[in-house]
């Protein structure tokens, strides 16, 4: 589960602006609820039923869908110690309207783009993130991928691209690895992320249902471990890191239910060789929404799909923003049908983005016990909605 992105018009401004040579105010000026808001989805394909999904060509861009992500975040250290850093790269596809352009200008398309990148430095407390805008076009930035084409979505210098590497590779086959790459203000990750896991499918063979309404969806599959080794530089210094990673997709259409205030989701990977992947969707009345879901992977690759009822998230503490939002900050998750009970721990508690909307989003430390006993490991968690503007 991850955010949507943000309403087709607002992006297009963006663009304009950004066209013109100028950095428009985007801090913290959309809701959670603006953001999702329907709009029009007359001539946007909708996620409606289960489809077959293969790869690698559906790691490429789906433009008949309205909007669509490629979600990055990591653990990452350097061999024999000394430092430790979180990282999110993530790439968000807007359809402005369905359907190629008609205007005959190089400047003219019918996708926006947006990326944001993100270094936490566990040792140091230090957080940095980045936002960027830009049209799909004069290749400022775009998503490419098919049966002839290989997958690359970028946004300026910054990109992810499914390459040959040396190894046994992963889910994609032989000598396949995801290179993802972001620079901004002396902040950078250059990494090889390789899949040692196949994909996870969420939800219903890929169907991820988020409301009652049909069509009320997304397609959404996990790369739930990746490799990863290359360079990280986030104080001046450049350092060879390796550590674990973890790849979400989802594209779709339509928007989530009514009475949705935002929602809390957890990307666990644990020392037992399982993960874990819960969303809690947060309603209005402070409840938690039936379409909530999850999957356990097991060391072995098998997955066992969660249910809202079949995981039990617990608050044990709370952190307050610069801004005085105050988020969630410490958790007890509990699986009891796989025998898991983890506390999970914020490495570092400031990880907010104050962008073009405000969600905390950042690396958590794991510790509990679970169906062979004591397990720790590490993860990534993501808040929204919490303190959302008017």
């Amino acid at each position: 589960m991850r955010p949507a992105l943000l309403p087709p018009v607002f992006v297009a401004a963006s663009l304009a602006v950004a066209a013109c040579g100028e950095s428009p105010p985007l801090r913290a000026t959309l809701s959670v609820a603006a953001t999702l808001a329907a709009g029009d989805t007359a001539g946007f394909a909708r996620a409606v039923e289960p489809r077959a999904l293969t790869f690698p060509r559906d790691h490429g861009p789906h433009p008949e869908y309205r909007h669509e992500w490629w979600y990055f975040t990591g653990n990452l250290e350097r061999p024999g110690g000394g430092a430790a850093y979180g990282f999110q790269l993530t790439f968000f596809r807007s359809a402005l309207r369905p359907g190629p352009t008609t205007v005959a200008s190089a400047w003219a398309t019918s996708q926006a783009y947006m990326g944001h990148f993100a270094l936490t430095d566990v040792d140091g407390g230090g957080f940095r993130a980045f936002e960027r805008f830009e049209r799909g076009a004069l290749g400022l930035a775009g998503a490419t991928g098919g049966s002839e084409e290989g997958v690359r979505i970028w946004v300026g210098d910054w990109e992810a691209a499914l390459v040959a590497a040396d190894g046994p590779g992963g889910a994609d086959g032989p000598g396949s690895a995801w290179r993802v790459r972001a620079e901004e203000d002396g902040v950078a990750v250059d990494l090889w992320l390789t899949p040692a896991k196949p994909v996870v499918l969420q939800g219903d063979r890929g169907l991820s249902r988020k409301g009652p309404e049909p069509g009320n969806a997304s397609y959404y599959y996990s790369l739930t471990r990746l490799r990863a080794r290359g360079t990280v530089r986030g104080d001046g210094r450049e350092v060879p890191v390796h550590g674990t990673a973890w790849l979400d997709r989802e594209w779709g259409t339509s928007a989530l239910g009514a009475g949705l205030a935002g929602w809390d989701w957890f990307s666990l990977q644990l020392d037992s060789g399982a993960e874990v992947m819960v969303y809690r969707l947060r309603r209005e009345d402070g409840g938690t929404d039936r379409f909530s879901a999850g999957t356990y992977v097991e060391p072995g690759g098998g997955v066992i799909r969660l249910g809202a009822d079949d995981f039990a998230l617990e608050e044990t503490g709370s952190w307050d923003g610069p801004a005085g939002v105050r988020y969630p900050s410490g958790w007890r998750v509990r699986i009891p049908g796989v025998g898991l009970d983890l506390r999970v721990d914020p490495r570092v508690r400031a990880q907010e983005l104050d962008l073009a909307f405000r969600y905390w989003e950042g690396s958590v430390a794991v510790e509990g016990t679970g169906p062979g006993g004591p397990v720790r490991g590490l993860g990534y968690v993501e808040l929204t909605g919490y303190g959302d503007p008017g």
